[in-house]
C-alpha cells in the first residue's frame, strides 16, 4: 500500500506546478447505465453526479454524532447489535481490528486487515481512535450494506467480482468520477504482473472505494467551492497523505 500511495502522490507533484495547486479534477459524467460502460460528459461537478450531492466530511463514516460515542444509533437492526456484541468478549464497548475483522465476516466477508485497519481510520471513534465502537459499528455496517448494493449491481455475472471498467462505473454509481490517471493506479495496485485482466472481489472493491471517498473528502476541505482545484500548503498535503499511509501499518 505504501508504494500505491509513493506512486500516487509522485503522480500528484509532478502534476502540479510550483504554487501547489491541486490538478484539477475532470467534470462527472452523466450516470452509466448498468448494462454498459459508455458515459456521457455533461454535468456541473467536479467530483459527483447530480445525484450525489457534496455532504460534509465525515457525514457518513463514525465520529461524533447526536447518538454519542456509546450505545448504538435508535432504530439499529438486532443482527448489527449482535454482530458487535458477540466480538466485543470483554464488554468494553469497543472493538478491535481482529473483532471488527471476525463481526464483519459475519454478515458481509472476512475482509484483510489492512482494509480494517482502513476502515477503523475513516470511521474512527473520538475517544479512541485504534478500536470502534457501536455507533461506528453501525455506520460502517449500514455503508458496507449501500456499497454492496452498488457492487452487485456491476457484478452483472455474479461472479464475485468486477472488472476495471466496472470498477470505474460502479465508483460512480456511488458518486465519484475518478480520474483516468487515478484509476489506473488504483488498478496497479492489484496487478499481480501475471499478465491477467484485473478483477476486483467485494474486499478490494471497498478498500479501493474508501481510498477514493476519503482522500477526496479531504480535498473538498480546501476546494470549499467545488472547482476541482485547491491551494495546498506543504503541511496540509502530508497531514492528508500519511493518516492514510499509518493506517495500513
Amino acid at each position: 500500500m505504501a508504494s500505491f500511495f509513493g506512486r500516487f502522490t509522485s503522480h500528484s507533484s509532478s502534476s502540479s506546478n510550483s504554487n501547489s495547486h491541486a490538478p484539477s479534477a475532470p467534470y462527472a459524467p452523466s450516470a452509466p447505465e448498468a448494462h454498459g460502460h459508455e458515459h456521457s460528459h455533461e454535468t456541473a461537478s467536479p467530483y459527483f453526479s447530480e445525484h450525489h450531492p457534496p455532504q460534509p466530511y465525515g457525514s457518513n463514516y463514525g465520529g461524533v454524532s447526536s447518538y454519542g460515542s456509546y450505545g448504538f444509533p435508535p432504530g439499529t437492526p438486532p443482527e448489527v447489535i449482535r454482530s458487535f456484541q458477540m466480538v466485543d468478549r470483554d464488554g468494553s464497548g469497543f472493538i478491535d481490528e481482529n473483532e471488527l475483522q471476525q463481526a464483519l465476516s459475519s454478515g458481509y466477508q472476512r475482509f484483510s486487515l489492512r482494509t480494517v485497519r482502513l476502515l477503523i481510520f475513516l470511521f474512527r471513534n473520538p475517544v479512541d481512535s485504534s478500536r470502534m465502537g457501536p455507533n461506528e459499528f453501525t455506520a460502517l455496517w449500514n455503508c458496507l450494506g449501500q456499497w454492496r448494493g452498488t457492487f452487485e449491481r456491476y457484478d452483472r455475472d455474479r461472479s464475485g467480482k468486477i472488472d476495471a471498467l466496472e470498477m470505474r462505473d460502479a465508483l460512480y454509481g456511488l458518486g465519484y468520477a475518478v480520474p483516468s490517471s487515478v484509476l489506473k493506479l488504483l488498478i496497479s495496485l492489484y496487478d499481480d504482473q501475471s499478465g491477467r485482466r484485473v478483477e476486483f472481489n467485494f474486499g478490494s472493491f471497498v478498500e479501493c472505494g474508501m481510498i477514493v471517498k476519503g482522500l477526496t473528502e479531504k480535498f473538498k476541505e480546501k476546494d470549499r467551492h467545488y472547482t476541482g482545484s485547491a491551494m495546498l500548503t506543504y503541511e496540509d498535503f502530508m497531514s492528508t497523505i500519511l493518516p492514510f499511509l499509518v493506517s495500513y501499518s
